[in-house]
């Protein structure tokens, strides 16, 4: 595999069951690299596999988020269709009748989780509402914006304190236009129908000074509205968790969400069941010890008949799982194996889910009730053809903290001759609440494909193990759950898999290791350079280099208070201790500095702190910078900048390890 092979890709996602359970409507995702835009269209499978799947949209303007009518003779769709750039539309098509697609409304912004209500008349949806400073076209003539909030942007929308995300009711035949049943200045999301369609619903943090302490309840709306506008959400009773994704049961007197305690962070989102009365509140999970929201692939639970379905994260496994509405009984696995499932549905008895290996782009499968699996769709049989995947080897590595063992993967770059020795790529992730996954992931694929055997782990303060595990890494000053603190047991960890790869295969050159991460990765990265001489080259991209500034800088400023358990008021010792840039006097490894221009989560400061010390102090380093890309370059950025990025690594540890470089790199000129 190459760089310019990331256009090939093909990926199957977000799975929805036709309410009989004969057809599954999910999503076919391309990439196209000639005009550098991503394309998405709406397919059908018949559950039975008795026919081919096949495409119902075009998918030249990112139709996604296909949602059935309750009779299931429609389906909703959200797309781009408008004749002007950059405005979203929602739609509904027939399936099995005659007629025609039908254009409901366009916004000027993206329009999320459609949802019918039970006699199919209507559908809610979220969106951003642009107050009335937008009204002016020459950004110029606007006014000036009045923060007096934190959480006042986010990475990859932009400012949102002029636009909150709200909920509105649309007839499904397009007779009127949206309108707000739960505005801001609030962040609103998650609409779910009761079944009797008399109310919907919602997530929000409504509180007094709800953006610091930033906990999500669940809110009962009337759907109808009234001339004055939206009727006061009535706030089912706050407790200490914070809430998303909320489900009706079918008898609608009970609630399942996925819910985090909120008084230490990070938590383990967990299933719970509100009482749409009194909200008395159930969790259902806790016994299992793991993250009930994987990222990716998290949805709101789905009722079955007294039970709940969701999926987990274990060890670098997604499953799904199956639990007692009543909490009457331990939660079921329902689909397991060395794989991650990334998207689910159930309904008229059929279960459907997307899944991926570490060798297999996702592809879509049913389970019947008696556990068989069909498997229908191969989108990526032509991709695979043209790159077969190389493996990757499980093995687990005692940690130095004494408490678990670390789950570590080794891939090895295929025809290694005899006597010879490769280079390595130790590769950590981001978060440090995330887990690499039992998954394809094309950056491996590439890093393989070039010649080096790839290293990578869950170290401590990954998720998909102990919720003590995901806090172990909370500094000592917390006063609750206090940890190593960032830089302590999670590096330890890392270094601790590095050593057991190369006493593992002697084909490993101990000489010839990179390391590289993004955000949360690439702080460890910078960390470790700062902490050892092992590494003959690094690559931090998107990184956190200097925590003080970033819990001021971040769209998510505030955040780290929660996080550490004090705050850089409180405790800046603590935070300027945790900060690569502290130690960057002790880097003598050649660094690649990677980040996006527009990166909110992860200001480009954040970068520029690093390169200015290391140029400054005569260090080796380069710095490349993204324009128009925020954090998520890597999984969203623009197809050519993806690319380019790739080239850029490639180039880079081919230089300094000897790994197979790019013939050229397309973001250099010549």
């Amino acid at each position: 595999m190459q760089p310019a092979d990331i256009a090939q890709i093909v990926s199957v996602g977000d799975p929805r069951v036709s309410p009989d359970g004969r057809l599954v409507a999910f999503v076919v995702n391309r990439v196209d690299l000639d005009r550098n835009r991503y394309r998405s269209a709406i397919w059908l499978a018949e559950a039975d596999g008795s026919a081919p799947p096949y495409q119902l949209t075009a998918g030249e303007h990112g139709d996604s988020q296909p949602a059935w009518s309750p009779d299931g003779r429609r389906l909703a769709f959200t797309s781009r269709r408008s004749d002007q750039p950059g405005r979203a539309t929602l739609h509904v098509a027939p399936v099995g009748v005659p007629g025609e697609i039908l254009t409901l409304c366009e916004r000027p912004e993206a329009i999320e989780e459609p949802a019918w209500s039970p006699d199919g008349r209507s559908i809610a949806f979220a969106s951003r509402e642009r107050t009335s400073r937008y009204d002016a076209e020459d950004e110029r003539a606007r006014p000036p914006r009045r923060i007096d909030r934190l959480l006042s942007r986010l990475d990859g929308e932009g400012w949102i304190i002029d636009r909150p995300r709200s909920v509105f009711v649309i007839p499904a035949d397009g007779s009127a236009t949206p309108r707000i049943v739960a505005g801001g200045p609030y962040e609103h999301g998650g609409p779910a129908w009761s079944p009797d369609g008399t109310r919907l619903a919602v997530t929000a943090a409504r509180h007094k000074d709800w953006d610091l302490q930033p906990v999500d309840d669940v809110f009962l709306v009337d759907p109808r509205g009234d001339t004055d506008g939206p009727a006061e959400p009535l706030p089912l009773a706050r407790q200490r968790l914070s809430h998303r994704s909320p489900a009706f049961a079918p008898d609608g007197g009970r609630i399942a969400t996925l819910a985090e305690d909120s008084r230490v962070v990070p938590s383990h989102a967990q299933v719970v069941v509100l009482d749409a009365v009194t909200g008395e509140q159930r969790v259902l999970t806790a016994a299992l010890d793991r993250q009930c929201a994987p990222m990716p692939g998290a949805r709101a639970p789905i009722w079955d008949g007294e039970a709940v379905l969701f999926s987990v994260e274990d060890r670098g496994h997604v499953h799904l799982y199956r639990v007692a509405a009543d909490g009457s009984g331990e939660p079921e696995r329902l689909v397991g194996g060395t794989r991650a499932v990334t998207g689910f549905d159930l309904a008229g008895g059929t279960l459907a889910f997307v899944a991926t290996t570490p060798t297999e782009l996702p592809e879509l499968f049913v389970r019947d009730g008696d556990g068989t699996e069909r498997r229908l769709t191969d989108l990526g049989a032509g991709f695979h053809n043209a790159h077969p995947a190389l493996p990757a080897e499980h093995f687990t590595v005692p940690s130095p903290g004494g408490d678990g063992e670390v789950d570590a993967w080794l891939i090895r770059p295929a025809g290694i001759a005899d006597g010879d020795r490769c280079p390595v790529l130790l590769s950590i992730h981001g978060g440090p609440m995330a887990q690499y996954a039992c998954s394809w992931f094309d950056e491996f694929q590439l890093w393989a494909s070039a010649g080096y055997a790839v290293v990578y782990c869950n170290p401590h303060g990954s998720s998909g193990f102990t919720e003590a595990w995901v806090r172990s890494i909370r500094p000592p000053e917390a006063p609750e759950a206090p940890g190593t603190g960032w830089g302590g047991i999670d590096a330890d960890d890392v270094l601790a898999v590095l050593d057991a790869a190369l006493a593992r295969d002697a084909r490993l050159d101990p000489d010839r290791v990179g390391v590289l991460g993004g955000s949360y990765g690439g702080y460890l990265t910078t960390w470790l350079i700062g902490h050892s001489d092992r590494f003959a080259a690094a690559c931090s991209e998107r990184a956190v280099n200097n925590l003080e500034s970033e819990e001021w800088s971040s769209d998510a400023a505030g955040f780290f208070r929660h996080e550490f358990g004090v705050s850089h008021l409180d405790a800046p010792d603590a935070y300027r201790r945790m900060s690569p840039i502290s130690y960057v006097r002790d880097i003598d490894t050649p660094v690649l500095i990677l980040h996006s221009e527009d990166d909110l989560r992860c200001h480009v400061e954040q970068a520029d702190q690093l390169f200015v010390a290391l140029r400054l102090l005569g260090k080796p380093v380069e710095y490349w910078r993204f324009p128009e890309e925020g954090h998520n370059l890597s999984r969203t950025g623009s197809p050519k900048h993806r690319v380019q990025r790739a080239e850029i690594i490639l180039d880079w540890f081919g230089r300094h390890l000897g790994g197979r470089r790019p013939e050229k790199v397309s973001a250099l000129p010549g």
